[in-house]
């Protein structure tokens, strides 16, 4: 049995899902938080409802990995290192040069490291990962996972920004998106539930949660994307502003006495989005409830959803018609209120909504009528199985040998 496990670095965590690929059964998932931190903690899913817990100093992503594997054996999740075959790390930022998931080889480091301007707060947390897991795990094929690859197929207009054009021959100044992942995930299974080919399809992907893009997907391929160079652009999101006039951010910079670009910055990606309008908070659930009673969370909400629809109307009318429309990840997922909201105000495109189906959770299901010119769709995303997937795929082409890493 080939087991592949899928990784996401961050900065101070790393989570994990372990697949048994011939079945894409989930063997064990977890999270390692607060690396480098006083107090760290782990928590580690696997088995039948077992459950493994602890606080413990975590001082480094080489350190998370060598007792990860090691819960592993100790929880009987493996019997040996050499079980897992292959493993799939997330990486943020792909620039131009990726433009699909790569076996990772020194070559793949270097660009990974150098593309690190574009993210440099995930690039290098991701490299850490990579690096840990190569030391205990030499012989398992190493993919990277790029969340800008989907997009690399956006035709050029919609990617490139209407400044200077030497800013992006110069600088890689363009559209890169995010959530790369996910939509392509979501986009294959809403395919299947349509029971049409992918390629057939005009697909709008709306992946709402903390952070948030829209992608329009044309004939299987990434068409248009709400992020854009950065993931503080598209629509309000948890703390970050999404779409804003940039004259602006000088304006305040004057009043507030910024001293440099980086404090304003600072204030669009963490002082922004829901928890600036409302002023209760960055959570979709703590806005929606103080709503009754605060004009301002009642606003914030307002806006999230106009910006769907926005950017929807604008996709919608881009590829020329939409088949089906995807909610997915945390919002999108689990907030029966907001998809409601969104697809009543797309009525018009003849969109009506089941109430009932609309209400079910954890599970893939068209929540649009029989009737309905445009279907909408509720997909849980599984990124950590489109990693796992695109391991098992280089896995299998001839002559991909594990690389070694200089």
């Amino acid at each position: 049995m080939s087991k592949i496990i899928a990784i996401n670095a961050g900065s101070s965590s790393l989570k994990f899902k372990l697949f048994e690929m011939n079945t894409e059964q989930v063997l064990a998932q977890g999270l390692f938080d607060r690396i480098g931190l006083a107090q760290g903690a782990i928590k580690i899913k696997y088995g039948a409802d077992e459950e493994f817990k602890t606080n413990e100093e975590i001082k480094d992503h080489s350190y998370a990995v060598k007792r990860l594997l090691g819960l592993m054996l100790n929880l009987e999740i493996i019997h040996e290192f050499s079980e897992i075959k292959g493993v799939g790390h997330r990486v943020v930022a792909g620039g131009e040069y990726f433009k699909r998931s790569v076996a990772i080889n020194s070559k793949v480091i270097r660009k990974i490291n150098s593309l690190a301007e574009y993210a440099p707060i995930h690039n290098p947390a991701n490299l850490m990962g990579i690096k840990a897991f190569k030391k205990i795990l030499p012989t398992a094929t190493a993919v990277a996972v790029f969340d800008t690859s989907f997009h690399q197929t956006m035709p050029k207009e919609n990617y490139i920004f209407s400044v200077p054009y030497e800013w992006y021959q110069k600088y890689g100044v363009r559209r890169y998106g995010a959530h790369g992942t996910s939509h392509r995930y979501v986009a294959d299974v809403a395919a299947s539930m349509l029971k049409r080919p992918l390629k057939e399809l005009k697909l709008i992907s709306c992946h709402l949660g903390a952070g948030a893009s829209i992608c329009a997907i044309k004939n299987g391929k990434s068409f248009d994307t709400s992020m854009g160079f950065t993931p503080l652009t598209g629509i309000t999101m948890a703390t970050r502003s999404g779409d804003t006039d940039v004259a602006m951010i000088a304006f305040m910079m004057q009043k507030l006495d910024m001293h440099s670009m980086p404090e304003a910055i600072y204030d669009l990606n963490k002082k922004s989005g829901l928890l600036g309008i409302s002023g209760v908070s960055s959570d979709m659930r703590d806005v929606m409830e103080e709503s009754t009673t605060n004009s301002r969370a009642q606003l914030a909400v307002d806006i999230f959803v106009k910006d769907i629809v926005k950017y929807i109307g604008s996709y919608t009318a881009e590829m020329g018609g939409v088949d089906g429309i995807i909610f997915t990840a945390g919002i999108g997922e689990n907030s029966a209120e907001i998809r409601s909201a969104v697809l009543k105000r797309l009525s018009y495109m003849g969109i009506e909504v089941d109430e009932e189906k609309n209400l079910l959770r954890g599970e893939n299901i068209v929540i649009s009528t029989s009737s309905s010119k445009v279907k909408a769709l509720v997909i849980p995303t599984d990124e950590e199985l489109m990693i796992a997937r695109d391991v098992d795929k280089i896995m299998k082409k001839k002559n991909v040998k594990s690389a070694k890493l200089v």
